[in-house]
């Protein structure tokens, strides 16, 4: 059940967010069997753990292509995106320091350009 509220999220729930979630389908589970079965899934490669500076992690089902995060400070919102040019420009400069780029993860913070403030 946990695995299903998980990938039907269309957001980055945290565990307290996916345990609401999962007792609206079964009142019985505990938000100790979430924490729990988080973990192992983590553990296991199925779900990555991110911290968007909220002071909460957030989860995702581990994604079958990499994509990066922006952030909207203001609201908690966050948006996937892939930026092919990125990419290369990030590949190239671990090549500048002498490092073949094996992995990484980027997340852009950031305020709407149309509120105020």
């Amino acid at each position: 059940m946990i695995a299903r509220v998980l990938s039907d999220a269309e957001d980055h729930p945290d565990v307290e967010k996916l345990y609401e979630r999962a007792a609206a389908i079964d009142p019985g589970i505990s938000i100790a069997t979430v924490y729990r079965t988080v973990r192992l899934f983590e553990e296991a490669g199925i779900l990555d753990r991110h911290d968007f500076g909220d002071g909460r992690a957030r989860y995702e089902p581990a994604p079958e292509a990499h994509h990066d995060h922006l952030i909207d400070v203001e609201t908690g919102n966050v948006i996937e995106f892939v930026d092919p040019e990125l990419e290369q420009l990030q590949k190239l400069i671990a090549e500048r320091l002498g490092f073949r780029l094996v992995d990484h993860r980027m997340e852009l913070y950031g305020v709407a350009l149309d509120r105020k403030g």
